[in-house]
């Protein structure tokens, strides 16, 4: 069982604070590098520009520093306002949402979380679990809930506005979140990610929008 980033030793203080956003901030770079076993507590230590002393005051181990990266991306993704106005049209609040998620997934090193969590999700799964949970399953249920209230309204029709979710988020991905999690393309820009996104809501209005005859 890997214990939870809670069980940290808890610091506080604005220079406290800074302290530890310096060490995830190196843990990050690190794992982004080396990955997790390729990167050890002293390997972070001098990429925070801290000695492995401090560091142990604020993570116990490995583990714990990982999950508390973890639980900055979850907090940092959470911020994300997506406007699910429940009146607004579907095309419109789709085309701004896939624009958003695209740009969020596909930032410069926002894939390295995502890249290192399936990396060690078999071993560490209640890592993975938390990461799906809180980041992935989370986004999908607000958009399933903006779905259903225009499928209320009379303008979309499905009987699983949560399989339609996943679906329009995975269509806004296509040729551009894998190449980049692989590193085999850098981040999309504006216009890649507009044509991606615009295409995947027309596909998904051609499934879903009622007809009017």
């Amino acid at each position: 069982m890997v214990a939870t980033p809670h069980v940290a030793l808890t610091v506080v203080g604005d220079e406290d604070s800074a302290k530890r956003r310096q060490i995830l901030d190196g843990a990050r770079s690190v794992f982004m590098d080396l990955g997790f076993d390729g990167g050890s507590m002293g390997e972070i230590a001098r990429a925070a520009g801290v000695s492995k002393g401090t560091l142990y005051v604020y993570f116990a181990d490995k583990c714990r520093l990982f999950e508390a990266i973890v639980e900055q991306e979850v907090l940092e993704q959470g911020k994300l306002a997506f406007n699910f106005d429940l009146s607004r049209d579907a095309e419109t609040t789709l085309k701004e949402f896939g624009t958003a998620y695209i740009q969020l997934l596909c930032r410069p090193g926002g894939g390295s979380s995502t890249r290192t969590v399936m990396a060690i999700a078999e071993r560490m799964p209640e890592v993975g679990q938390r990461f799906y949970n809180n980041v992935v399953a989370l986004t999908i249920g607000r958009l399933a809930t903006y779905l259903e209230a225009r499928v209320t309204a009379g303008e979309l029709v499905t009987d699983d506005c949560q399989l339609a979710a996943s679906q329009f988020m995975m269509s806004c991905q296509a040729s551009l979140f894998m190449p980049f999690i692989f590193q085999a393309a850098p981040a999309p820009s504006s216009a890649e990610i507009a044509r991606v996104v615009n295409s995947a809501t027309r596909m998904f209005l051609a499934a879903y929008r009622v007809r009017q005859d």
